[in-house]
C-alpha cells in the first residue's frame, strides 16, 4: 500500500467500537490489544475524546491511536497503545494520521506528557525520545530504546519517574 495524504481523522463514538476491535484483532496476533481497549473504555484511565480514529473519504474506520491516563510517579501522564491499523492499510499513513491527531487532541486539552512502549524505528517522527534519558523507566523489563517519551509542551520538559499504567495493562 502507497502512503497516503488523505486520511480523515476524528474522535471516536460509541458507533466505531465494533470497527476498532476489529481493527485490533486484524493487526495483532492476539486479541489481548482489542481486549485491552475494551478493558479500558470501562477503566477512569479513559479521556472521552483521546481515542482517534484515521477514516478513509466514507468514514470507514481503518486505523486507531488510543492515549489513556498514566502516571509517572505522581505526575499525570498518557499512554499512547495501542496503535493499529487494518493489515491491508498498513505502511499507508493511516497509523501516522491517527497518532497525529491523538497528539493534537491531547495538547489540546493541555495534556504535557505522553509515554509509549513500542518500535523504536516508528515513534521518533513524532517527537518520542528515548525515556531512560529522562529518567523514565517501567517496572517490567523492556529494550531501553523501546521505551520512549514525549513532551507535547516544551515549556514543560518531561519529569523523571516509574510510569504507572492504567489498571487494564496489567503492568
Amino acid at each position: 500500500m502507497h502512503a497516503r495524504n488523505d486520511w480523515f481523522t476524528r474522535a471516536e463514538t460509541g458507533a466505531d467500537t465494533p470497527a476498532i476491535r476489529d481493527i485490533n484483532l486484524a493487526a495483532f496476533e492476539t486479541p489481548l490489544e482489542a481486549d485491552l481497549v475494551d478493558a479500558l473504555r470501562a477503566d477512569p484511565a479513559w479521556i472521552d475524546g483521546l481515542s482517534l480514529v484515521a477514516t478513509d473519504a466514507d468514514d470507514k474506520p481503518l486505523g486507531h491511536a488510543l492515549l489513556t491516563r498514566c502516571h509517572l510517579d505522581d505526575t499525570p501522564a498518557l499512554c499512547l497503545a495501542p496503535v493499529a491499523v487494518r493489515p491491508e492499510y498498513q505502511r499507508s499513513g493511516a497509523g501516522t494520521a491517527a497518532v497525529r491527531a491523538a497528539l493534537a487532541a491531547a495538547k489540546e486539552r493541555g495534556e504535557r506528557y505522553v509515554v509509549v512502549l513500542g518500535h523504536p524505528a516508528y515513534y521518533p517522527r513524532f517527537g518520542f525520545t528515548r525515556a531512560s534519558v529522562h529518567g523514565i523507566r517501567v517496572t517490567i523489563d523492556v529494550p531501553d530504546e523501546a521505551l520512549m517519551a514525549l513532551a507535547l509542551d516544551d515549556t514543560h520538559p518531561l519529569p523523571p519517574g516509574t510510569v504507572r499504567y492504567a489498571a487494564p495493562f496489567g503492568i
